[in-house]
């Protein structure tokens, strides 16, 4: 972390205040650790944060992929089929999608910002919900994508960005050892 935060500071503007770089990088250090923090709570086990410019522009995403959790059968001598199935009776915008000849299952949402929830800007949240193949008890994983909407921005800018989070998670592929 803290050497992407220099890094970072060694990227400000030139004619940013020299003054200021020390609560720059205050404020870079708090703001990443509160991100960690939200994934670790969540059971995150990967953060990836885009960390340089594409065509001069930091992208404003995360991607958290969680540990493996368990979730009980619906009934005895379901499968994952019915756990996602139920799942996608309680969440909105859900829909099956296949990733590497595996159900999964796919949310998309925007999140506006709610201070008195912890939501501190708004964003779009595209989920995946994962089930490990031939795991006994039932396992899953997810990954949640994350990008933060600025006022006034374009919407097609968060769809190309949506759309780039499913490419990457077309290219999922499940690793036997």
């Amino acid at each position: 972390m803290d050497r992407i935060v220099r890094k970072a500071v060694s990227q400000l503007p030139a004619g940013f205040p020299k003054d200021d770089i020390p609560k720059a990088r205050l404020t870079l250090t708090r703001e990443m650790k509160k991100v960690v923090r939200r994934a670790s709570a969540k059971g995150g086990m990967t953060l990836y944060l885009p960390t340089e410019p594409l065509h001069g522009v930091v992208l404003p995403v995360s991607i958290v992929a969680s540990a493996p959790i368990e979730i009980p059968r619906v009934r005895p001598g379901s499968g994952p089929e019915a756990v996602l199935a139920a799942l996608a009776s309680v969440t909105s915008g859900a829909e099956t999608r296949e990733l590497d000849g595996i159900a999964a299952l796919r949310s998309e949402r925007d999140v506006p910002a709610d201070a008195d929830k912890g939501v501190d800007v708004a964003h779009r949240r595209v989920e995946y919900f994962v089930p490990v193949p031939d795991s006994d008890p039932d396992q899953y994983l997810s990954f949640s994508f994350s990008a933060l909407i600025a006022p006034g921005s374009d919407p097609a800018f968060y769809d190309t960005l949506v759309e780039l989070f499913d490419a990457v998670m077309g290219t999922f592929r499940w690793a036997y050892a």
